[in-house]
């Protein structure tokens, strides 16, 4: 791990954010292992919120498909890994307010709740499967 990766695990402990994606997993009952680059992985999540086919709390990322299917996906993982450092910058959950206002500004200005967001735009939209929709005029 990076210097700036061992940082961002720390922040993340440190403002209870991944404790929180921690106790998420474990209410959803997925198991959760290491992955490259400091990320914790909680594969086989079944709620049905939210959508998405993987979210990031603080540096535990939640994937609907299994292990194999969270790690051969390397754009992916590394866009989660862009939120999980966002949450450090947001220093932890006030992430998700900030996170939930972006999306719908973006909702709002595109219709799409991703292509105006700015937290999915630096997190990369390609790599998290969004498509990058122009303003409505």
């Amino acid at each position: 791990m990076t210097t700036g990766q061992r940082l961002r695990q720390i922040i993340n402990l440190l403002n209870g954010s991944t404790l929180l994606g921690l106790l998420l997993a474990a209410c959803a009952r997925t198991p959760v292992s290491t992955a490259p680059h400091g990320i914790l992985i909680a594969t086989g999540y079944r709620w049905r919120l939210p959508f998405a086919g993987a979210f990031t709390v603080g540096n535990v990322v939640l994937f609907r498909t299994g292990r194999q299917g969270a790690l051969s996906n390397p754009a992916l993982l590394g866009h989660e890994e862009r939120h999980s450092t966002q949450y450090a910058w947001c220093l932890g959950v006030p992430f998700l307010p900030l996170y939930f206002l972006a999306a719908a500004w973006s909702l709002w200005r595109t219709g799409n709740p991703a292509s105006g967001n700015i937290f999915e735009r630096h997190a990369g939209l390609q790599a998290g499967g969004y498509v990058d929709l122009p303003p409505r005029t």
